[in-house]
């Protein structure tokens, strides 16, 4: 959730601006106080971006930036955590013998060492000029 406070000189001007941050991605919803001059902006959006963007048309300001609204998150009773505990210990030892597996896999089959293959470089084309070829050129015979 960001809030932003914007100058907004007349209707023109905050229609430009609500177009522009709804053509953005990432945004749930944007809603406008026109007494405050205000905008609100709810998503999962960069600040930056959208205070880049708006400031093309009119001097923005971030007022907040924070998490949106987010949902209340019910405390579990300690009894279904201990359970839990017990099962995570079932299941460490299939992990290990899992793990020995791989171990062993590994060992088995190891790949064969990379082999350096020494390429040579080209020769260079060597290049004379001829005295037939080349108007040019004095030749005494």
């Amino acid at each position: 959730k960001v809030v932003l406070k914007l100058e907004l000189h007349d209707d023109k001007i905050k229609q430009k601006a609500m177009k522009t941050v709804s053509g953005l991605s990432g945004i749930d919803s944007i809603s406008m106080d026109t007494k405050d001059k205000k905008l609100t902006v709810t998503g999962e959006i960069d600040p930056v971006t959208i205070v880049a963007k708006l400031r093309k048309l009119c001097h923005t300001e971030i007022v907040t930036v924070g998490p949106a609204k987010e949902p209340e998150k019910k405390k579990e009773e300690p009894k279904k955590e201990e359970p839990k505990k017990a099962d995570d210990k079932k299941k460490d030892p299939k992990d290990d013998v899992q793990a020995q597996l791989v171990k062993a896999y590994q060992a088995y089959y190891q790949q064969p060492p990379m082999v350096a293959y020494n390429h040579h470089p080209q020769m260079q084309p060597y290049y004379y000029r001829s005295a037939e070829e080349d108007p040019n050129s004095c030749v005494i015979c």
